[in-house]
Parts: structure tokens; sequence; C-alpha cells
């Protein structure tokens, strides 16, 4: 199995049978330097954590482009599918999406879900999410989607035992250095932990210096791709 760090929270993840992108946010994101076309080159599915523009991204485009079934929370894909999306695969918080060769779970993230429209309107587009892959070539994945720490995250490594943790440090919007480093000592048993959701943007902590300070003796476990560069697992 695959894992293609794109920058912020997008990845693509080729498996046996699959090749997914989660939280596809490529045009406008600072950190990608590729193209669209080699990024989705075999696209089977999108998984969406939540609504939020830079998250969402491409999605419209690549799923109209490539027929890729599109994952996420239920409000969300409707209002997707209001603007043409049409292969989707709507779930919710608990749920459970079977596939060829792998699943997908939601989970509770703690965050906000909408979009502002040009008029100042705003779409309220469900929970958002964070998801746990369950491969049948590979280590199981836990993007957690933006989120702060919550103690229920116990509950998600009791029942899935995630080895890979696609985590936000970037503060602001999400759980900043220090509190996502907690959330990965205290409640995981992660093998390899990848830092998401920073330096994207100003308003964003810069760098991952301060998450892998934090994560004191097992700041091994951290690993910081190249972006758009595929590692395997």
């Amino acid at each position: 199995m695959k894992i293609t760090h794109f920058g912020h929270s997008a990845f693509r993840i080729e498996t046996g049978a699959s090749v997914i992108l989660v939280d596809p946010f490529l045009t406008g994101n600072s950190h990608f330097t590729g193209d669209l076309a080699t990024a989705s080159r075999g696209l089977t599915h999108i998984a969406l954590t939540h609504g939020h523009e830079d998250h969402v991204g491409d999605t419209v485009q690549l799923a109209r482009t490539t027929g890729a079934k599109v994952i996420g929370n239920f409000d969300l894909l409707m209002w997707l599918a209001a603007q043409g999306v049409e292969n989707i695969e709507p779930a919710n918080t608990g749920g459970t999406l079977k596939f060829n060769d792998f699943s997908v779970t939601l989970t509770q993230a703690f965050h906000s879900s909408g979009r502002i429209a040009p008029d100042g309107s705003v779409s309220y587009l469900g929970m958002p999410n964070g998801l746990v892959f369950h491969f049948t070539d590979g280590p199981t994945v836990y993007h957690m989607g933006d989120t702060d720490i919550f103690g229920d995250m116990a509950l998600i490594e009791e029942l899935h035992h995630p080895k890979i943790g696609l985590v936000p440090i970037g503060d602001r919007f999400t759980m900043g250095a220090a509190v996502a480093a907690l959330s990965c000592r205290r409640y995981f048993a992660f093998d390899t932990i990848v830092p998401i959701h920073y330096g994207t943007f100003p308003m964003l902590d810069p760098n991952p210096a301060r998450f892998i300070e934090a994560m004191e003796g097992d700041g091994g476990k951290v690993r910081i791709p190249d972006i758009g560069v595929a590692f395997d697992v």
C-alpha cells in the first residue's frame, strides 16, 4: 500500500484495487506543486472529512471527470449532489462503508462544517468527521480530519487500533502542536504519525517542529513525507 501527502489534509492512498483521495484540496493548496491529472490517476474513491473548502477542494471536478465514488457525511453529500456529483456513498457518524479491499468508518470530530455562499448565506453541511480506513493489504489509517482532542479518542483506539495517524497540528482551527501530541501519546498506539493541516495559510503554525518536540520520547514515530512523493506502508 502506498500513501502520498499532497500538503494540508490531502492524501492519496493506493491499495491493490483502489485509489482513494482524502480531502482533495489541491487547487489553491500552497504545498501542492503537481497537477490534478497525475494526482487523480486511476482514482476510484474520494473520501471527505467535512465541508470546508480546504477539504472538499477539487471534489466536484474530480468526481465529474473520473466518476470516482464520493464518501462522506450525508448532509455534505446531498450538497455535492446538488453540484452535479452523481456517484455518492453517504453515511454518518459511527457508520461503516465497505468496498472491494477496504472499509471506512466515520468517527466524530470536534470542528464545524459549512459553506458560505457569495451572498453571505451559510449552508450547513452536517457534522465533521474523522475517517478510519481498514485495508485488506495494509495497516489501518486514521485521518482525524479537523479536530480538537477528545476523550472518546480512546474508544477509536479500542475499536479500530489504527497504526497510521494523520493528525492536525496547525492550531487556531484545530488542536495545536502540544495538544495534538498529547492526543497521540495518551490515546493511541500509532506506529507512524503524519502531521497535517499546518503551514498552508499564514494563520497556521508554519512547520511541525513544535509537534515533534512535544512528542518527546515518541518523536521517532513522526514522519514528514516529501510532498507529492509516495511512501510504502
